[in-house]
């Protein structure tokens, strides 16, 4: 028992202080693209057709769709010009899908708070039950971090649960197979009102490198009404994290 003790002392605090402080983030991680379309030739289509989820279009200026991108940085390696970008700002979770198409004149990705009433009703306690609808298991991973003594997410009153009847609401991760659709559908069904779902990962989002396969409902928009879009192939912890503090206000 004294052994076990002396090695948790000497480990000390383990537990990240974000969102007081941002834990630094390796070199390779991508957030939001910066876009420098001024330096385009006008035929150019370039990273467009360099881009594998077709995520990229251009109509008076370059457009990155953020639900659709999986963040293979393929677009800004065809680019010699570098008009596309990945800067290391995680914070890339918004509460529409409009927000999520970043231009020219992006800045940062805007995630507003709920409304007072929401925020009374989650805000001290939310319980969230996570189903992989037909996920390669990189987003449930970065989702169960969160959990982990590193990140600590119940100390934000937020949990992981097992069933839907006890939660508050539904975290989608996969492009939501043929043989998913019912399973989410009954589990969205079980979830007492109010409820809110949130769409983890391009898949769950918009279908991912799966999207317009028959044998996938590219994602859960059009299935529910979707209150927080939280992008990435995986999203690090950290952007899932700031999504969800980003909602209830916590930040």
């Amino acid at each position: 028992m004294l052994k076990t003790l002396l090695a948790r002392w000497h480990q000390g605090h383990r537990t990240n202080k974000y969102p007081a402080i941002t834990p630094a983030l390796p070199k390779r991680f991508r957030g939001v693209p910066a876009i420098q379309d001024c330096i385009c030739e006008a035929d150019c289509n370039t990273c467009i057709d360099a881009c594998p989820t077709k995520a990229l279009s251009k109509n008076n200026g370059i457009a990155l769709d953020l639900g659709a991108c999986i963040f293979c940085a393929e677009c800004e390696k065809a680019c010699s010009n570098h008009a596309v970008t990945f800067t290391n700002n995680h914070e890339l979770s918004s509460r529409t899908r409009s927000g999520l198409i970043v231009t020219k004149d992006t800045v940062s990705i805007a995630c507003k708070e709920f409304d007072k009433q929401m925020k009374r009703v989650f805000g001290r306690s939310l319980k969230l039950r996570q189903v992989s609808a037909g996920g390669c298991n990189a987003c449930e991973a970065d989702i169960n971090v969160l959990s982990t003594v590193a990140w600590d997410l119940g100390r934000f009153g937020i949990q992981v649960v097992a069933s839907p009847r006890h939660a508050d609401g539904l975290i989608i991760t996969g492009p939501v197979t043929q043989n998913m659709k019912l399973a989410l559908q009954k589990t969205y069904d079980a979830l007492a009102r109010p409820k809110l779902v949130i769409a983890v990962g391009a898949c769950a989002i918009s279908g991912g490198i799966y999207r317009h396969s028959p044998d996938q409902n590219c994602g859960a928009e059009g299935m529910f009404p979707i209150d927080l879009y939280i992008p990435g192939c995986p999203p690090h912890p950290l952007t899932i994290l700031h999504g969800l503090l980003a909602l209830l206000g916590k930040l």
